[in-house]
């Protein structure tokens, strides 16, 4: 077994190269096979034996993670690590207890199958591989996420193959593979066999660049001697390859991916290759692509499917691809390992920026202080740059690729510099990147991962801190910098997008960044009763694992967009629509590449929520980074010059929103598709909704708390009862359950000071017959800090009001998480309308996505089932809201300033306590949040906090609320 234990490359393997599809004889082998697990690496190979019999074995779906494939722990459990290796760091050696998976194919030729040479290609053996066929060693592989090929058609027959491959789950690899996510062991990725005709397509290698100045794009590929190549759209018939070819193209981009398909083809063997012409520089300190600046809104992807971990269908990647685009993501770092291959072909097709990035991370090092890092071991030399060799020569036909990755968070040493040199000698048409190297000894682009706000602006402008070497500082402040990773994405949130982006787009250096990351990897699992949920690290029993670090993506593991994805589409959307001055908006193409034919502008009249007029009006076609200004339709308003406002129609807020949609279906998107949109008041209303006449109601009425009343109290006047509905007392709430963005720091503060336990004393209760006045202290335990509380109740008739003063009492040393009422209504009021933002959840930095309008939903759908349940649910600018049952009954919320509104079948602290949705309960009471503010969310689980302008601090406030029961 100490194969498993060497710095090695593996044996047997030939070398790599592109593998494009053509039209020689494969023979998919994935599909049911014999397994059998052992809890030790030196079992006896006898198995490999044609004779063995595996009669007696389990059967295993290839491709698999096998301990994914039985779910009671028998075949093993999943283990979530973030950082920290599950095995002691002990290179190259690896622990005697070593699952291993022996796995044995029987199969047949099929009829008609050539006689000759023949390949076995593996995509993917995590962590090492030892393969057999028909009792012949081929050789040992690692490199898990990368392909290995052996020849086998000397070994092949008619009927009867047996295919052996022994799979070890820790090996020499698994201390260059520690790449936050979890670990599972199997061969997880297709295992084909490929006939190779003499004299066949042994390599395909395209070269296709553009030069924007001429429009003219240049063609070679070099191949065995005597192909040719036939491609009718570019004229060329039977041209020789490996000839540079000169002819005017359609270039190939993000925004407009045209490939062409060129036949390469010999006596023996053809292939079709998509091809994408487009030329990446580094240019005047700008990442260029046909001579034009890139600006990446982009995401980091894991493969993750939530049954099936890193085994992802063709349909689950254009499933993710096909969302990226509708929400104008343009870009991919492959984290943290080359991707199945035939995602590559898919971003060719529907157009997708992508970083490539070897298999390499060995984050776990430094929690020894980086001793015996394997980029600083001559020992590990070879086996980085075959992992860097092996990338490049399976992806580098791909136009979408436009950077490579030396690998990521593993430290610094000469074997990067040796693996840049192997990427370079293969292929110097594209930049390469590398964030831990700071110095930018080994890359051509300036990467960092989770700079906050204030350090990106400093290197837009080129002010960033100087290194200690004036040579490389010189050459770092000439390279374009991008994010790697940032606003990550975890839970609530990410918080900040937008003041991102700003930055992205004022300093010209700044080229975007890939918010951490795509998908929540959470497992589907079930209770012991049969209720669904996710699981993260922990929850299979590991015995070291980093929780539900594992969940930090833009869409839930069922691929469902979380709020976090529409802010992001909102924030970095490429057309810009706002308002321009009376009657008119602006509209600006913020593409850099793509015009904007093929979209309509779709306008709103809204007023109160209700919608007045609609209509059409044709986009402008304009050029990437054109923008104009277009009149609005005032005509067809009413009230805007075209007619005159009903009376109903007066009493509330007039909204302009204008959206920008696709005329036609596309590839990823069907007609009416939307792109962006903007929104603007059209008038300011005076009268919001009817909260100043029922302030109006109160100062007049006559009746005062000496008549019979609608609301009833208790001694401490507390609000008991309204409108014969039942309550649980409004009172004043300072808690919510932390976000994953709390977590990291706040959160141990507020619980600190005691936020989660606040206390409330009444001084004293006054009635009149104009008011009941409640004086109180709200405050924590074993603290002096609290907020001095003055409820003021008044009302008319049904009409309640409360007046809300509050003044800080002591020494406040920590923000608020929330500042606010809450009370309690029966389960049975689960209805809600309301007027503000919505229809989503939104928070201060996290609220562009949301829109005035007038919405409707239940409380269970205004939940966002975050994998960790957490604060969610708040919708914001609220003007009114009514919380009812199925026949309307129910309570009316109206503010005299917007306010923040979260109702919810649990309690703040219920939703605290949770740890899995399913431990979340319905109750005997819906609860009402009415806020003045909620403290931001930043993204402080791994990036920066909450910006000083979202942060909520205990201050004076004032608020006044209505109530009004409804029947």
């Amino acid at each position: 077994m100490r194969y498993l234990e060497t710095f090695s490359t593996g044996y047997g393997a030939l070398p790599p190269r592109a593998n494009p599809a053509t039209d020689a004889a494969r023979l998919s082998l994935n599909g049911t096979w014999r397994f059998r697990l052992t809890p030790t690496a030196d079992t006896p190979a006898d198995f490999a034996d044609p004779a063995f019999s595996d009669s007696g074995w389990d059967e295993i779906a290839v491709p698999s993670h096998w301990p994914l494939q039985r779910r009671d722990g028998s075949w093993g459990n999943p283990i979530y690590t973030n950082v920290r290796y599950p095995i002691p760091v002990d290179p190259p050696y690896v622990p005697t207890e070593n699952p291993t998976g022996d796995h044995r194919l029987t199969f047949d030729l099929p009829g008609g199958w050539p006689g000759g040479d023949a390949l076995l290609r593996f995509e993917g053996i995590d962590s090492c591989g030892r393969i057999w066929l028909n009792g012949t060693e081929l050789g040992v592989t690692f490199g898990s996420r990368l392909p290995s090929e052996f020849a086998v058609g000397h070994l092949l027959r008619p009927t009867g193959n047996v295919l052996a491959v022994r799979v070890h789950q820790w090996s020499a690899g698994t201390y260059v593979e520690d790449q936050d996510m979890w670990w599972l062991p199997g061969i997880f990725r297709d295992v084909t066999l490929l006939a190779r005709p003499d004299g066949g397509l042994t390599d395909v290698r395209v070269h296709a660049g553009y030069d924007h100045r001429t429009g003219l794009g240049t063609l070679r590929v070099d191949t065995v001697e005597g192909a040719v190549l036939t491609c009718p759209e570019l004229g060329l018939s039977a041209a020789p390859a490996g000839f540079a070819i000169e002819l005017p193209v359609t270039p190939w981009t993000a925004e407009t991916p045209h490939l062409y398909r060129v036949e390469v083809a010999t006596g023996a063997e053809r292939a079709v290759v998509a091809v994408g012409f487009r030329t990446v520089v580094i240019e005047d300190g700008l990442f260029k692509v046909n001579g034009r600046a890139v600006l990446f809104r982009g995401v980091n992807r894991h493969e993750f499917d939530p049954d099936h971990g890193r085994v992802v269908s063709e349909e689950l990647m254009r499933t993710d691809l096909v969302l990226m685009k509708q929400h104008n993501i343009n870009a991919v770092r492959a984290s943290h390992y080359p991707p199945h291959p035939r995602f590559l072909d898919l971003c060719d097709e529907l157009g997708m920026w992508v970083i490539d990035e070897c298999d390499l991370e060995t984050h776990g090092f430094g929690e020894n202080d980086w001793r015996r890092n394997p980029t600083a071991d001559p020992a590990w030399r070879d086996a980085l740059v075959d992992r860097a060799v092996r990338m490049v020569a399976r992806d580098r036909n791909h136009p979408s690729i436009v950077m490579w990755s030396l690998g990521n968070e593993a430290g610094v040493g000469d074997n990067l510099g040796h693996m840049a040199a192997a990427i370079r000698a293969l292929d110097d048409t594209r930049p390469l990147h590398y964030e831990g190297d700071r110095e930018c000894r080994h890359t051509d682009v300036y990467s960092r991962m989770y700079a906050d706000h204030a350090e990106v602006e400093l290197i837009g402008r080129g002010e960033e801190p100087p290194l200690d070497d004036p040579e490389l500082d010189a050459r770092r402040r000439a390279m374009p910098f991008l994010q790697c990773e940032y606003a990550h994405a975890m839970g609530n949130g990410p918080g900040g997008l937008h003041e991102y982006q700003q930055l992205f787009e004022r300093y010209d250096r700044l080229h975007g960044g890939f918010v951490w990351e795509w998908i929540d990897h959470g497992i589907r699992s079930r209770t012991a009763d049969g209720r669904e949920f996710h699981a993260y690290g922990g929850d299979f029993g590991e015995e070291l694992h980093d929780g539900n670090f594992i969940c930090d993506g833009l869409v839930f593991p069922d691929r469902t967009p979380s709020p976090g994805l529409l802010e992001y589409k909102k924030v970095i959307e490429p057309v810009r629509i706002t308002e321009a001055g009376p009657g008119a908006f602006t509209v600006a193409n913020r593409h850099d590449f793509a015009d904007l034919t093929g979209l309509t502008l779709c306008w709103t009249y809204e007023i109160g929520g209700i919608e007045h007029a609609a209509g059409e009006l044709p986009c402008p076609q304009l050029a990437a980074g054109e923008s104009a200004t277009v009149a609005l339709p005032v005509a067809e308003v009413p009230g805007a010059g075209g007619g005159a406002l009903t009376e109903s129609a007066a009493a509330g807020e007039s909204w302009w929103t204008l959206r920008a949609v696709l005329a036609a279906d596309t590839a990823w998107a069907g007609a009416g598709h939307e792109i962006a949109w903007g929104q603007w008041p059209a008038v300011d209303a005076s009268v919001v909704n009817g909260v100043e006449a029922a302030g109006s109601a109160l100062d007049e009425a006559e009746a005062g708390f000496g008549a019979p009343r609608a609301a009833r109290f208790d001694e401490r006047g507390r609000l008991m009862e309204l409108g014969g509905i039942g309550l649980v007392a409004p009172r004043i709430d300072l808690w919510r359950a932390p976000t994953d963005n709390d977590t990291h720091a706040l959160a141990a503060q507020w619980r600190h000071a005691g936020l989660h336990r606040v206390h409330e004393r009444t001084i004293d209760v006054i009635a009149d017959r104009d008011a009941l006045l409640v004086r109180t202290r709200v405050a924590p335990a074993a603290t002096d800090a609290g907020l001095l509380v003055t409820y003021r109740w008044s009302e008319a008739g049904d009409v309640l009001r409360l007046q809300l003063d509050i003044t800080p009492d002591g020494v406040w040393t920590v923000p608020l998480p929330r500042l606010g009422l809450r009370l309690g209504l029966p389960a049975g009021y689960d209805q809600v309308e309301w007027f503000g933002r919505g229809p989503g959840e939104g928070y201060a930095d996290t609220r562009l996505a949301t829109r005035v309008g007038r919405f409707t939903s239940t409380v269970d759908a205004m939940q966002t089932p975050y994998v960790y349940p957490q604060e969610n649910g708040s919708r914001l600018d609220v003007r009114w809201a009514n919380v009812t049952d199925a026949t309307g009954a129910g309570l009316r919320i109206d503010g005299r300033s917007p306010f923040q509104f979260t109702a919810r079948r649990w309690t703040s602290e219920q939703l605290d306590a949770a740890r899995h949705l399913t431990d979340l309960v319905p109750g005997a009471h819906v609860w009402v949040n009415v806020d003045l503010a909620q403290h931001g969310i930043g993204s402080n689980s791994c990036g920066p906090a909450v910006l000083p302008g979202h942060e909520l601090h205990a201050a004076p406030a004032a608020f006044t609320v209505v109530f009004t029961p409804l029947r």
